[in-house]
């Protein structure tokens, strides 16, 4: 079957079992998930869902999500919102009264599930998603080239991959400003407009405090300020100008008040955080970088279940922004590797428990090349314990990477989204390439390791292990269901 087919096959094959069309009030996809808005969640056929063969697993959350893999989604979301739009409309009193019960059950989800510090960074997560793919292209780019200088190799080629590599970055603030104006409800080019003077050359002649701003200061985190605060002097404008002048003058004074206040206040203010976190990074790992690695890499798929993971994504880009890379993403990228060794201790523990041993194989690859949500929503999380002692094994990858930054040896990643074998093209550090990749494996190996001898051996009590080997599935067994949560990217 040619790809384009198989990707219409698999989006024919989810819509019918999340109610149809009709039932849908939006689509959107981030790396791994598609994320449906839907009616009337009653309508959704879980189990025949999940027995998709494209289908890695499923997440409610404020959206619907179906776990398609990397690579998988962005080519499965075009044909699903294609077939969304071939299908007729449907007439009569029924579907308006159901979508009206189905709306009233949304609200009341999102209600229970929504506070307004897990929304906001919901929307900074919003801002930054988008621009992964980017990071990710860029930044393998830039490995590429910095591999070939230090070869000696193609100099003449080395200038321009430098240029290609390094430009999205250049420009980056451009981007956040226009997402953020977008996510927050203004007009997105008043906020990239906004954002633009942040990265504009001649800010360079500007002195604030007594000191000249320069191109680029306070990066995305300015430009995030920045941007936020156009949407703010748009709707008071829109507010208070007359209709007949709003085209004029709205513009303009979001455009020049934002602008003055970014220049004598924003850049300058964010300059100093962004610094700080670039100083307060390094200072963690040189100071205390095995502790350190030991609690990020066993809390990140604890913070990911509570929805506060989104916090690190301005983080991560500002560290990118500054140094060229991240210190942070391989530590959490552990826990992606105690969840492996998990899932192998597992398989080796169910021996009669042939769907859980099924699920587990066909989940292991994309666990190795870092996506996660299969074995976190399908092996550890709904047993219980095994969640415990896969992030055991995380917390030992992450204190292994840690102590090399202790010592000296920086492990770093020039993008943000992949991990577990798929960040390899994206490291960089502060020695060889050799020296970061070694560290890295030997991160994934300890992870590995601990996670499948703590689940092994600590992983069961005896009465679980028998109702796990007596029973289909971990969630038949007697063991509790995942709580709705949104899945890890690691």
């Amino acid at each position: 079957m040619a790809p384009e087919n198989k990707n219409r096959a698999t989006a024919a094959a989810i819509l019918p079992l999340v109610g149809g069309a009709r039932n849908i009030d939006s689509i959107a996809h981030c790396m791994t998930r598609l994320r449906l808005g839907l009616k009337d969640r009653t309508l959704v056929q879980d189990d025949a869902l999940k027995a998709l063969p494209a289908v890695m697993g499923v997440v409610e959350d404020d959206t619907y999500q179906i776990v398609l893999g990397p690579g998988t989604v962005a080519r499965v979301a075009p044909e699903f919102e294609a077939l969304m739009a071939e299908e007729p409309p449907q007439v009569g009193s029924g579907p308006q009264e159901l979508a009206a019960r189905g709306a009233e059950l949304k609200a009341a989800r999102k209600a229970a599930n929504a506070t307004p510090f897990k929304l906001f960074l919901r929307k900074v997560a919003n801002i930054f998603v988008p621009l992964i793919p980017a990071l990710i292209g860029c930044g393998i780019i830039a490995g590429l080239n910095g591999l070939l200088v230090n070869l000696g190799w193609l100099p003449g080629v080395t200038p321009a991959l430098a240029a290609i590599a390094s430009g999205f970055m250049a420009l980056i603030a451009v981007f956040v400003g226009y997402n953020t104006a977008k996510e927050f409800g203004g007009t997105p080019i008043l906020g990239g407009a906004v954002a633009s003077i942040i990265v504009f050359a001649g800010v360079a002649k500007i002195t604030v405090f007594g000191q000249t701003l320069a191109p680029g200061q306070g990066g995305v985190l300015g430009a995030l300020g920045a941007a936020l605060l156009a949407v703010y002097v748009e709707r008071w404008c829109r507010r208070w100008v007359p209709e007949a002048l709003d085209v004029l003058v709205t513009p303009t004074v979001t455009v020049l008040v934002s602008g003055l206040v970014t220049l004598y206040g924003l850049m300058f203010l964010a300059g100093e955080v962004s610094t700080g976190i670039g100083h307060g990074a390094n200072w963690l790992l040189d100071n205390t970088g095995a502790f350190a690695g030991l609690v990020l890499g066993g809390l990140f798929l604890p913070l990911v279940m509570l929805g506060l993971h989104q916090a690190l994504i301005p983080i991560h880009t500002t560290l990118i922004e500054q140094q060229g890379y991240t210190v942070l993403l391989p530590i959490l990228a552990m826990a992606g590797a105690g969840q492996v060794g998990c899932a192998m201790a597992v398989y080796l523990r169910a021996k009669h428990n042939e769907p859980l041993r099924t699920t587990i194989k066909s989940a292991l690859p994309a666990g190795f090349l870092g996506v996660g949500e299969p074995l976190i929503y399908g092996v550890s999380l709904p047993l219980g314990r095994p969640f415990v002692t896969a992030c055991v094994g995380g917390a030992a990858g992450g204190a292994f990477v840690g102590l090399f930054s202790m010592l000296g040896d920086k492990v770093g990643s020039t993008a943000i989204g992949p991990s577990g074998w798929a960040l390899f093209p994206l490291l960089q550090g502060s020695h060889d390439l050799g020296t970061t990749i070694a560290i890295y494996a030997g991160g994934l190996l300890v992870g590995y390791a601990v996670g499948f001898l703590a689940t092994y051996y600590f992983g069961f009590t005896r009465a679980s292990l028998t109702a796990l080997n007596a029973a289909p599935g971990p969630t038949e067994a007697g063991m509790p269901t995942p709580a709705t949560a949104e899945p890890a990217q690691v």
